[in-house]
Order: structure tokens, then sequence, then C-alpha cells
């Protein structure tokens, strides 16, 4: 392996441990009591390092979703010519991603404590609300910047981040009721399938002016 592939590799070494680290002392303490100097502390980093990776400290929890966002508002913007925004978004929606798509067994393990402690902090719900609602914001800006129909282009942002955020409480009740393995990410892709066509058909009339 290159210098270079190893930095990487030490990088996401670090950025994985000091998730353990975090992920550990908010189901055991709470997410609003733990500060980032005692993750610091017991990850064995400084705390300039736990925010080189995480820009704050809600980012230990909801950095995954930024990324998800980021990387559905760029499936809408160069989707293939002739291509609608709804079947880019259905695209994107229906492949398993993140934590669906990891091949690591403790992967819905950590999904589950992270579940956990957003369900024990309003916070940390009010945050998530948040971010929903930015995400939101931003594809309605993608759809009205090409439909030219600001409020059209709200109501169906908000229907489309509405079925990521029902198939996201979805996953969350489900590994919090125990459920694991490949049979529960088949079932949430498969509901999340049928809520696309729900909202294809609800859809109908903007779509065919796209």
């Amino acid at each position: 392996m290159t210098e270079a592939g190893l930095r990487a590799r030490k990088k996401l070494q670090t950025r994985q441990h000091i998730l353990e680290v975090a992920t550990g002392l908010f189901a055991e303490r709470g997410f609003d009591v733990v500060t980032v100097a005692e993750i610091a502390r017991i990850a064995n980093v400084s705390e300039k390092t736990v925010f080189n990776y995480f820009g704050t400290k809600d980012d230990l929890i909801f950095g995954g979703m930024d990324d998800f966002g980021a990387a559905l508002l760029l499936a809408i913007q160069e989707r293939p010519r002739g291509m609608s925004p709804y079947e880019a978004f259905g695209n994107f929606v229906v492949q398993p991603r993140g934590m669906l798509d990891s091949e690591d067994p403790q992967a819905m393990e950590h999904l589950a404590a992270i579940a956990r402690v957003i369900d024990a902090s309003a916070v940390l719900q009010a945050r998530q609300r948040q971010l929903f609602e930015a995400s939101a914001d931003r594809l309605a800006g993608v759809l009205a910047g090409e439909a030219d129909t600001d409020i059209a282009a709200g109501v169906v942002a908000n229907a489309m981040v509405g079925v990521l955020r029902a198939m996201q409480k979805y996953l969350h009740r489900a590994v919090l009721d125990g459920y694991r393995g490949p049979c529960l990410v088949d079932d949430v892709l498969t509901q999340g399938r049928q809520a696309v066509d729900m909202l294809g058909r609800g859809l109908a009339g903007y779509l065919e002016g796209q």
C-alpha cells in the first residue's frame, strides 16, 4: 500500500474510533451531558482532532445525514438527459447506502445505538427535524430553478423528503425492536420503492410538466 493509502486508512480508522467512543458514551450517559473533551480524552486524541473530523458535536450523530443529502442533490442535478427529478430521486432512494450497504456486522448495532441516543434527547430530535427541513429547502431550490414554480417545488421537495423521513423512522424503530440482517434491508428498500411509486402517482400532474 502506498504512503497516501496508509494515511487515508489511518484517518478512516481514527474517525471510526472517535465515532465508536462517542456513540458508546452517548448511549451510556446521554448526548446532552457528554462533552467533546470527554470524547477526546477517552479516544486518546485532542479536541482539535475531533473537530477536524466532525465540525460540531451534532455531527457525531448526524454527519451521515449531511452526506446523504448532498449525494441526493448531486444525483438529481447530474441526472441523465431526459430523466425527471422524480425518477432520479426514486433511483437514488431505492439503492442501499450507508449502513444499509455496510458489510460490517456491527453496522446495525451502531445504528441501533444512535437511534437510542436520538430517542433519549429532545435536542437531537429537534436537530434532526431541522436537518430534514434544510434538506427539503435545498431540494426545493433545485426543483424551482428548473421548473420556475416555487410553491409546487416546495410541495414536491417536502413530499420527497417525507419519504426519506418515513424510511429512516421505520429503520430506526426496527433496529430498536431487534431486527437485523439482509431481510431488514430488503424490507426497508421494498417499502421505500412502494412509497416512491405512491409519490409518483400523487405527483402525476406536476411530473407531466418536467
